[in-house]
């Protein structure tokens, strides 16, 4: 820390990130596991835009939504793990200011890319199903590409929003954070100043951010389950919901451990639960997409399989 001229105290110039455990022998098991899931991460969404990109069958509005959420997990897991590894193996445990905003502000971003695109996957079953005949017009190359242009507009917006807003706290000291990676509600707990108009912000825009969201995701299975219950053969009830059950699966642990996170900000100390969560929110979520997506589909399967001997062919 240092001190300020013409302030009252000091003010933090670097936070400690007391990462994921402080036993020393445990840190190379941790580096292992972690550069582990980060390679399984990044290779299975390369290999989900590979085989959405060779297979005409994925060629399609949903998948084309599935594309970007790849590249929007591989970023996410980026922005946090890489750093965590490099100060598993330099032993330190130091980041300047300046960095732990910019996490922040990048995470935020991704992952608020990541949560309007959910709902414009749910908004695309409900037209593929409820809405067959006008499905191929309201569902253009132009309405997707509107559909992500304005999920990274609303995403920016909230992302220096917060990132903003956190800068005007002051941050006097202690300076350790019990995390692998800077976020709001460990930032909150370290600030000297009060935090309650930075907390009623993350409410209201969270409200509009993921509340709106989730309502929109929620109604529109609500009407696909709907038509879907209409349809008299089995046959085509079991293919219907096979085409939603990926994507309900990876909206309900997406909201599930982000609600968690994000609504116990109230609490008097932040815990070792809180890490675990965060592991969900950047390791286990980008890892499990692909093969979430992968195993409940023969058409992605029958693609990656493509793709898997096109480079065996090459090598």
């Amino acid at each position: 820390m240092r001190t300020q001229p013409g302030a009252n105290g000091t003010a933090v110039t670097e936070f400690i990130l007391l990462g994921l455990v402080e036993t020393p022998g445990l840190r190379p098991v941790v580096f292992v596991l972690f550069l582990f899931a980060y390679l399984v991460t990044v290779g299975g969404n390369l290999s989900i835009l590979a085989a959405i990109l060779v297979e005409p069958k994925l060629h399609t509005p949903m998948y084309f939504f599935l594309g970007n959420l790849s590249v929007l997990d591989i970023g996410c897991i980026t922005v946090t793990v890489p750093s965590m590894l490099g100060r598993l193996l330099s032993h330190k445990r130091t980041v300047p200011y300046a960095a732990c905003l910019s996490q922040l502000f990048f995470f935020h971003l991704l992952v608020g890319v990541d949560c309007f695109l959910l709902t414009a996957m749910a908004y695309d079953r409900f037209l593929a199903i409820c809405r067959p005949l006008t499905y191929s017009t309201r569902m253009s190359q132009t309405v997707q590409r509107i559909l992500v242009a304005v999920s990274w507009a609303c995403a920016f917006s909230n992302a220096l929003t917060h990132t903003v807003a956190i800068s005007t706290l002051n941050f006097c000291g202690p300076n350790v954070i019990n995390h692998f990676y800077c976020d709001l509600p460990q930032l909150f707990q370290l600030s000297c100043s009060s935090t309650q108009l930075n907390k009623l912000l993350l409410f209201g825009v969270g409200f509009m951010m993921a509340g709106t969201p989730l309502a929109l995701v929620v109604t529109s299975y609500i009407h696909v389950a709907v038509a879907v219950l209409r349809i008299r053969s089995v046959e085509g009830r079991k293919k219907a919901f096979s085409t939603c059950g990926s994507h309900l699966t990876v909206v309900a642990i997406f909201y599930g451990s982000g609600i968690f996170n994000y609504m116990r900000l109230g609490s008097a100390k932040l815990s070792d639960k809180d890490k675990a969560v965060g592991i969900f929110n950047t390791v286990a979520n980008p890892m499990l997409n692909p093969i979430i997506y992968s195993l409940r589909n023969p058409d992605v399967q029958g693609a990656l399989w493509w793709v898997i001997k096109g480079r065996w062919s090459l090598a």
